[in-house]
């Protein structure tokens, strides 16, 4: 374990040397000085022994090898979680997948009492990687284990592949080499990702955390914005959070206390019947003209609701109420139309009905004091006779309220949960492990 700074003290400047490249003659800056393993001359692009005096050349190239800028220019210095390192090395590798070839970038970090630490960008999308620090347990009776774990928390396999090195520039604290092998295994548990590098004669796990670009860059103070990440990383964090399960609890909890509150205003209405009547529509009476009134009625206690619930013997036919609830002392009215109809009979596929011979309406707020309705019933032309029965009641609970409610609590959840399904989807069809498609379009 490398030891931190004295107290009070800054880091010291990474020794620097400066040498020439044996084969160009180009001038070359050693940064890690007794530390970088290779070092590749930026002019030729020749791999050099940086532990020879003499920079013994390890890799030439007769035709200079397809280069790559560097999002974060070699020789930039930045602070990674409080420490400041400097950009020492540059490398490009890639996958190839089903025939398609995917590279990514990574640098190299360097801090003299610190050591290494590496950064990895892919499409915009970002990691801050450090060797582990103690041996991941993984289910050796597989030749790929489907799970890793690593100081106590469980990590998915997410894809093996054989990476390929395409490029390097800078210093490295091992034999790098263009065209080099390697098998590497990722392990997901968002945002973090743990690896295994699988080389000819050695294995080595680092593990990873995801950064955004914005954070790359305002701690390396570079200039303009970062590339946009594109698509979704395979320990990319989830824009709603790591666990739905919370807000499905939180929801539970509200629609707990929707129904205490419904049950308690359940206790509290009175119900209390105020007029009950019966009456019916004759033939003839179905053009309208026969409105009338109802006897008066007094309502009493507080402003409430009231229900006019209906009741009509219709068999295949229907009736229709204009209604008037009407406050025989003020002259208020609060109108209302129903219709009451039912349908029934029987085709190909049996029987069937439509409608209802019942119906009831609420008038919200009504104060006390005595009432009347005004009815004018209207029905077909040549019905037959009608009977219909009024009962109001005053104070009466109202469930449609608490059902928009728990549809109104219900819908966050919902769409968080449908984000999330959607978000790990799309992380998951890049893996080994792809999810099943929604819908079979194969045809049966």
């Amino acid at each position: 374990m490398s030891v931190g700074p004295p107290p009070l003290q800054s880091p010291p400047e990474p020794a620097v040397k400066a040498l020439n490249c044996p084969k160009c003659g180009a001038a070359i800056s050693l940064r890690a000085l007794g530390q970088a393993v290779s070092v590749v001359c930026e002019s030729c692009h020749s791999i050099l022994d940086a532990k020879d005096p003499h920079l013994q050349i390890l890799q030439t190239f007769e035709k200079l090898i397809s280069s790559d800028t560097p999002l974060i220019p070699l020789g930039t210095r930045g602070k990674v979680r409080g420490t400041d390192y400097e950009v020492i090395g540059f490398q490009r590798r890639s996958i190839k997948v089903d025939g398609i070839r995917y590279s990514w970038h990574e640098y190299v970090l360097f801090n003299p009492y610190k050591g290494f630490r590496y950064l990895t960008e892919y499409q915009g999308h970002w990691n801050d990687v450090a060797v582990c620090k103690e041996q991941p347990v993984v289910d050796t009776r597989f030749s790929i284990a489907l799970e890793a774990n690593y100081l106590g928390e469980t990590y998915k396999h997410f894809q093996t592949a054989d990476a390929t090195t395409d490029f390097v520039l800078g210093e490295f604290p091992w034999q790098v080499c263009v065209g080099e092998q390697a098998k590497l295994t990722d392990y997901v548990h968002p945002p973090r990702v743990l690896s295994r590098e699988k080389t000819a004669g050695e294995v080595a796990w680092s593990i990873g955390e995801y950064l955004e670009g914005k954070d790359v860059w305002s701690a390396f103070h570079l200039r303009g914005s970062p590339p946009e990440a594109i698509g979704v990383y395979e320990n990319q964090p989830s824009p709603v959070g790591p666990d739905i399960r919370q807000l499905w609890m939180a929801f539970t909890a509200f629609v707990i206390g929707l129904f205490i509150l419904m049950i308690g205003f359940e206790t509290q209405t009175k119900k209390e019947p105020v007029f009950q009547a019966s009456y019916q529509l004759n033939p003839g009476q179905a053009s309208g003209e026969a409105s009338f009134v109802t006897d008066v009625f007094e309502l009493t206690g507080r402003i409430s609701n009231v229900e006019v619930a209906t009741l009509a013997d219709v068999q295949n036919n229907w009736i229709y109420l204009n209604c008037a609830l009407i406050n025989q002392d003020t002259g208020q009215a609060w109108d209302f139309g129903r219709e009451i109809s039912y349908y029934y009979g029987r085709d190909s596929d049996g029987s069937w009905t439509e409608g209802s011979t019942k119906d009831s309406v609420v008038v919200p707020s009504v104060p006390a004091g005595h009432y009347y309705l005004r009815i004018e019933p209207e029905t077909a032309p040549l019905h037959p006779r009608i009977v219909y029965s009024l009962e109001v009641r005053r104070d009466v609970p109202v469930a449609g309220f608490y059902g928009i409610a728990f549809l109104m609590l219900l819908i966050p959840p919902i769409l968080v949960s449908w984000r999330s399904f959607s978000f790990e989807r799309s992380r998951w069809s890049e893996s080994d492990h792809p999810p099943a498609p929604i819908f079979n379009t194969e045809n049966s």
